[in-house]
């Protein structure tokens, strides 16, 4: 009896797939050693990858791109599919996802800046950030622009004020009853907190002397 065959490849057994060094699954989808084993990309399969992280999550279209890119190589890895033929179907997604609005890099960029500043991020931080979602510099530059406090040259502040109200720091430290010492190294060692989160040392000074906070 004939052996039947997929896309020239036998499909009579495991045996076969061992021989051209592909996973065996069972009928639940894992691996004979019980590891699961990654999903056969096809387009419209990476169609709804892509929408349910889009659910979940705000995102650059070159970060959809990197997150759909592994499951293109896992499955290469795992079934020996074409890679690509799969970042080709990557990139009319991609592509098709910014044409229609469901991706849009200026937005992402602003918004993530926005939140990043609120929780207390350096304008260097944020930059960092961006850059790794992978905007390119007019992206990060325009979404630094758009910072609260931005036009007035107060971005930096605002964002020290956060991340110090948030870390309780300086002023916002409810126990400041403490001997000179103790309050002189408690200041060397915020400011070297704000330093290390980003901020230049005159800021991270301003921050941390200042009166009055709760």
């Amino acid at each position: 009896m004939k052996c039947p065959t997929l896309y020239g490849h036998p499909v009579g057994g495991n045996d076969g797939a061992k021989r051209r060094g592909l996973a065996v699954t069972d009928d639940t989808g894992r691996a004979g050693n019980g590891r699961k084993v990654a999903k056969r990309v096809t387009p419209a399969y990476l169609d709804r990858a892509a929408l349910h992280y889009l659910e979940r999550f705000a995102s650059s279209s070159a970060n959809l791109r990197r997150l759909l890119l592994r499951r293109v190589d896992a499955s290469a890895r795992a079934h020996g599919t074409d890679p690509q033929e799969g970042r080709e179907w990557v990139d009319a997604l991609i592509a098709r996802y910014l044409r229609s609005g469901l991706l849009n890099d200026g937005l992402y960029a602003e918004m993530k800046a926005s939140g990043l500043q609120r929780r207390g991020g350096s304008t260097r931080v944020i930059r960092q950030k961006l850059m790794a979602k992978g905007l390119d510099g007019d992206q990060v530059e325009k979404a630094l622009g758009s910072l609260e406090g931005a036009e007035e040259g107060e971005a930096e502040w605002n964002a020290a004020l956060a991340y110090a109200r948030r870390r309780r720091l300086g002023g916002f430290r409810p126990d400041r009853g403490l001997s000179e010492d103790e309050a002189r190294t408690r200041r060397d060692k915020d400011i070297a907190a704000m330093a290390r989160a980003g901020f230049d040392l005159e800021t991270a000074r301003r921050v941390i002397d200042k009166e009055g906070e709760e």
